[in-house]
């Protein structure tokens, strides 16, 4: 059986406009209770700051430009001394050669958490008292 080829995408670094050094994504443990959510809604009073969940991971994403991105050419300005995380970065993974992301959840505010506690916790309760006899389903 033949195999498919798949097409690299070439990255232009000529086009680049350093979007992987203006932000830093952090894991986040995976919230279980309304109080989990709750400290998540925190976060999300704070401006620049985002939630997403990618591949049942959960993510906080601070807005924070490196201070070693050139303003003029958006170039490393340390590059030979750069950080191991920067280092390891490939460019296959260059926002530029994807297309736009395909996040499980996206919050970039507190409302958006709050409505969506309101829908997981609170819609359910319907269903738990019914399970324990307290309110009958017409």
């Amino acid at each position: 059986m033949a195999k498919k080829k798949t097409q690299k995408k070439k990255v232009q670094c000529s086009k680049c406009a350093g979007l992987c050094c203006r932000y830093v994504a952090l894991p986040i443990d995976e919230p279980k209770t309304r109080g989990d959510f709750d400290d998540i809604r925190w976060y999300l009073t704070h401006r620049g700051v985002m939630v997403f969940v990618e591949k049942k991971s959960w993510y906080i994403s601070v807005d924070n430009t490196c201070r070693h991105l050139s303003r003029k050419d958006y170039k490393c300005k340390i590059y030979e001394k750069r950080p191991r995380i920067c280092r390891g970065y490939k460019n296959v993974d260059c926002e530029l050669s994807k297309e736009a992301y395909d996040y499980d959840l996206y919050f970039t505010n507190d409302r958006q958490m709050e409505e969506y506690m309101k829908i997981k916790f609170d819609n359910n309760k319907i269903d738990r008292l019914a399970k324990v006899g307290k309110y009958k389903r017409k």
